[in-house]
C-alpha cells in the first residue's frame, strides 16, 4: 500500500509510529493545513515521508501514491473521501466514517462503481480480542443485557465551559459524545447483533451538542445501553449478559484491553489475546492484504457494518434534537 495522510493531528501522531511494524505500508505523503505546516513538515522528516501539502487538491493530483487515510475533522470526512475516491484512489477512514447515513451511501455508490476500497478505521473490530469476545457471547446462552460505559473526561469540557468551542464539542464540525467516543460503543454492538429494532438518545446537551449520553437499542429480546460521556468519569468497561454466563470486556472499546467470562456458577477466566500492543496495527495489517488483493467482497460486507452504525447515530442525533456539520 503506498499511502498518503490526510490529517496532522492525534490520531495521526498515534498511527505513524507504527509504520515501522507494518512492512506493507510505505506512506508516502502527508496532508496538512497552512496553520498547521511547521507540525506536518515535522513529522514528514521524522517519519521519512516523500512529500508534504497543504493543499487537498494538489495532494491528489500525485501518482505516488494508490491509498489515502482520512484523519482529518469528523466534518471533513464525506468531503476529503469523496475527492479522494474521485481522484482514483482507494480510502481509508477515520470514524465516524461522515456526520450523515446518505453521505454513506454516496462514498459507497462511488467506491464500488470505480472498483475502489472504501472502509472505515474503527479499530475494535479487527482486534484479536474482540473474536474472542464474540465467540464468548455465544456460549452464554440467551443475551438479553449489553452495557457499555466509555465515560472519560475531557480536558477540552473544562475550556468548552469557559466559552472555547474546540473540535471535539463543535457541533458545527461533528463534535460531540456520542459521536467521539460512544460510536465505539455502538461498533462493538453491531458487530454482535447488527442492527436495532428501535434507538433512543438520552443526551446532556450544552450549547447544542452533547457532552454525554445515555444510547438505547432495543433488539427485541435483547436490550442494550451504550454510555459515553466527555463531562464525567466512572471506570470504563462493558457487560454481555445471557441467561448462562457473562461477558465482561475491561477497558475502553475501542481497545478491548482483556475480556472475562463467568458462568452462573461463578467460575471466572479472563482472556487477553494481542497480535500487537497498538489498537491500530490489526485493522492497517488487513488492510493492507484487502487493497492488495482488491477484495471487495470485504469492502462491502464492512460496508453494510459500517451503514446500520451511521443509521443508529443518525436516529440518535435526530432523537436528541442536535444538528451536526
Amino acid at each position: 500500500m503506498k499511502l498518503a495522510v490526510l490529517g496532522s493531528g492525534k490520531i495521526v501522531q498515534e498511527f505513524l509510529p507504527i509504520i515501522k511494524d507494518l512492512p506493507g505500508i510505505h506512506v508516502k505523503a502527508i496532508l496538512g493545513t497552512k496553520r498547521s505546516q511547521e507540525k506536518t513538515e515535522k513529522l514528514q522528516g521524522e517519519y521519512g515521508i516523500d512529500e508534504s501539502y497543504t493543499d487537498i487538491d494538489e495532494c491528489l493530483q500525485s501518482d505516488a501514491f494508490d491509498t489515502v487515510y482520512v484523519a482529518v475533522p469528523n466534518h471533513l470526512h464525506y468531503g476529503f473521501a469523496k475527492k479522494a475516491l474521485e481522484a482514483g484512489k482507494h480510502v481509508i477512514c477515520e470514524k465516524p466514517f461522515t456526520l450523515k447515513h446518505a453521505e454513506l451511501l454516496d462514498l459507497e455508490q462511488l467506491a464500488l462503481k470505480n472498483d475502489l476500497v472504501l472502509v472505515e478505521a474503527i479499530t475494535n473490530q479487527y482486534l484479536t480480542n474482540y473474536q474472542g469476545i464474540k465467540e464468548a457471547s455465544k456460549k452464554i446462552g440467551k443475551l438479553k443485557i449489553i452495557e457499555c460505559n466509555y465515560s472519560q473526561y475531557s480536558s477540552r469540557y473544562d475550556a468548552f465551559k469557559e466559552g472555547t468551542i474546540l473540535p471535539a464539542f463543535n457541533p458545527k464540525m461533528g463534535g460531540g459524545a456520542l459521536m467521539d467516543i460512544n460510536i465505539y460503543n455502538i461498533h462493538l454492538v453491531v458487530g454482535l447483533l447488527e442492527k436495532p429494532q428501535r434507538v433512543q438518545y438520552f443526551a446532556n446537551i450544552e450549547r447544542e451538542i452533547d457532552t454525554s449520553g445515555m444510547l438505547i437499542l432495543d433488539y427485541g429480546e435483547v436490550k442494550v445501553v451504550c454510555i459515553g460521556a466527555k463531562d464525567s468519569e466512572a471506570t470504563i468497561r462493558s457487560t454481555i449478559q445471557g441467561t448462562e454466563g457473562s461477558v465482561l470486556v475491561n477497558g475502553p472499546t475501542n481497545t478491548l484491553e482483556s475480556y472475562s467470562t463467568q458462568t452462573l456458577a461463578g467460575e471466572i477466566k479472563t482472556f487477553d489475546h494481542k497480535d500487537h500492543p497498538h489498537r491500530m496495527y490489526d485493522e492497517f495489517k488487513l488492510f493492507t492484504q484487502v487493497i492488495e488483493n482488491k477484495d471487495m467482497t470485504f469492502v462491502k460486507k464492512q460496508l453494510e457494518h459500517s451503514k446500520i452504525v451511521m443509521e443508529i447515530v443518525e436516529a440518535a442525533i435526530n432523537d436528541a434534537g442536535i444538528v451536526l456539520g
